[in-house]
């Protein structure tokens, strides 16, 4: 988990992160992406903070939304 500065806006770190970890292929394209509550126990932010990333890492096409089913790895990421 970085360390997050607090001083500023949480869910914009949250998503910088998560893209870095997605472009260093942490998880493939087609997985499943991690869940929300699981994110924000990680990150120890609230899930609304993480909700607010992973719809900004959608708004970029790195994840794709499967209603129902949860979000995936873009099978073709931004590079």
């Amino acid at each position: 988990m970085p360390d997050l500065d607090r001083s500023r806006n949480l869910w914009p770190q949250v998503a910088d992160d998560l893209r870095r970890r997605l472009r260093a292929g942490e998880w493939s394209p087609g997985e499943r992406f991690p869940g929300t509550v699981a994110l924000a126990a990680e990150y120890g932010v609230a899930q609304a903070t993480t909700q607010k990333a992973v719809v900004a890492l959608r708004a970029d096409g790195w994840l794709r939304l499967e209603v129902g089913a949860g979000n995936y790895v873009a099978d073709s990421p931004p590079a």
